[in-house]
């Protein structure tokens, strides 16, 4: 048969990755008529250019053989997300949910895959915990992490090192249960994704006393002034059964020469807890103010589970939390809670989506944020569903922010949607600098104003941080906000 014959339809070279493969058949099949539906061609040929480029260069950065060569979980991860790229494009400030955002730096950088860690690591890198995960550019470092004396039928490691059999077949139902749409920055960490860390909790096992420590770590960066911008995309599945328990500590922090340098941390983490099963989870955000941090997390809660989330973030020079949470049964609970600083030139963002679609569902938020800086900026946008069926529903949300400079922004936006009408639900939100009286009681008592004012700030946040429940992380937390709020 001839190459030119017109019944031979087009293929692709076979050495190119997927996502190109898609685009080029989805643009030879595109309709021609122009009221066409809006079918994958239609969006493929739509795409964005900058989106397909950096998705390219996150694909050709996982060499065909470790693509070949990757676990079942992550080679469905990133078919799917190269799929939904085909339809996603650049978010501007026009687009309402990064409309406080500002990723213009991004775009203009020069954005390269981090590949796989070579150099020697921080030998100080450590925790305080017996349970420590360390994950180093995306992928997992075992000869860095310490977990043998996790409770057995506890797993923590990498996906490629699950063995056959009731725990990994449970990490493929959860993966395929799917956690929900997310939105470009999702699908790029699933397409650029190099490995998953798992960790697993098998029913009725508690791991509350010492956590389980993630410790998320950037080795490489670019020079500050520099276009160059390296990009990791680490990921993180958590599966706890019915009836278990664990405490987890997620740190993200930059190592060796990247403490200061200029890298963008794309990172996912999705939660499943089971039926009665219970999750605290200490999320502490720590980068080098250069560098930019968007982080994803999704967690799915069964009947009469609780989430906990306690989550202090103070690097970056942007900082942007998408975290989405559903309640999939009656008398779940969920209790978040974050506090973020904003000094020079930084942005902290948090976006949270809570869904509630089941009766007797119970949920607190309380955002509470520092802006010390006039270049600083604050944002939160806290959405609470209440659905027809969540009825005896007790929903609150607070957001509290000081805005200790002249030109110091916040955009806050607390947001209740309610359709059930046997609920009891409440709002509210506050900025302002610190108070006069308060200010004035202190002096009253003999506390010169600079002091006054640094008590005042750093209590402000204490209410967060005390809620960490591991104390070594607690304690350097705390250490490293007193510095840091002296200097304001």
């Amino acid at each position: 048969m001839s190459c030119c014959s017109s019944s031979v339809p087009f293929a692709p070279p076979p050495t190119l990755p997927p996502l190109r493969r898609r685009c080029r058949a989805a643009a030879l099949t595109l309709p021609t008529t122009a009221r066409a539906p809006r079918s994958a061609a239609v969006r493929a040929a739509l795409s964005d250019p900058f989106v397909l480029e950096i998705a390219e260069k996150l694909e050709d950065s996982l060499s065909s053989s470790d693509a070949a060569a990757s676990p079942l979980p992550l080679q469905k991860l990133r078919d799917s997300a190269s799929q939904s790229l085909l339809s996603k494009r650049w978010p501007s400030t026009k687009d309402e949910p990064f409309r406080f955002t500002n990723l213009s730096f991004l775009r203009s950088s020069l954005l390269l895959p981090v590949p796989s860690p070579t150099i020697p690591l921080d030998p100080a890198l450590d925790s305080p915990s017996p349970h420590l995960l360390a994950i180093v550019d995306g992928h997992v470092a075992p000869s860095l992490s310490r977990l043998a004396a996790l409770p057995s039928g506890v797993f923590a490691g990498s996906v490629s090192a699950l063995p056959p059999g009731p725990t990994l077949d449970r990490v493929l139902t959860a993966l395929a249960e799917g956690f929900g749409d997310g939105d470009l920055f999702w699908d790029l960490n699933g397409v650029g994704a190099p490995d998953m860390a798992v960790i697993f909790v098998p029913a009725g096992v508690r791991v509350v006393d010492e956590p389980v420590h993630v410790q998320i770590c950037y080795s490489e960066g670019g020079e500050v002034g520099s276009e160059r911008l390296p990009v990791s995309s680490p990921r993180v599945l958590v599966v706890v059964e019915k009836g278990a328990e664990v405490a987890i500590v997620e740190e993200h922090l930059g190592i060796g020469g990247s403490a200061e340098r200029c890298y963008w941390a794309n990172s996912v983490m999705e939660i499943l807890i089971g039926e009665g099963g219970k999750v605290v989870h200490s999320y502490v955000q720590r980068q080098s103010v250069n560098a930019a941090h968007i982080k994803w997390t999704f967690a799915r809660q069964e009947t009469s589970s609780v989430y906990e989330l306690i989550e202090v973030s103070t690097g970056g020079r942007l900082s942007r939390h998408n975290l989405h949470i559903q309640q999939l049964g009656p008398d779940t609970v969920t209790e978040l809670s974050a506090f973020h600083v904003c000094q020079n030139n930084q942005t902290q963002d948090l976006h949270s989506t809570l869904i509630l679609d089941h009766p007797r569902g119970y949920s607190r938020q309380l955002h509470k944020c520092i802006v010390s800086h006039s270049s600083g900026h604050a944002v939160f946008d806290g959405n609470i569903r209440v659905n027809r069926f969540a009825q005896q529903t007790d929903a609150g949300q607070l957001t509290r922010t000081l805005l200790l400079a002249p030109r110091a922004a916040a955009n806050v936006k607390p947001n209740l949607q309610i359709v059930a009408d046997d609920v009891k639900c409440s709002h509210g939100a506050a900025i302002s600098d610190l108070e006069e009286d308060q200010l004035f009681y202190f002096q009253t008592r003999g506390i010169d104003l600079t002091t006054a004012r640094q008590a005042l700030i750093f209590s402000f946040g204490s209410e967060v941080i005390s809620r960490i429940p591991f104390e070594p992380i607690r304690k350097s937390v705390t250490s490293q906000l007193k510095h840091s709020l002296a200097t304001q």
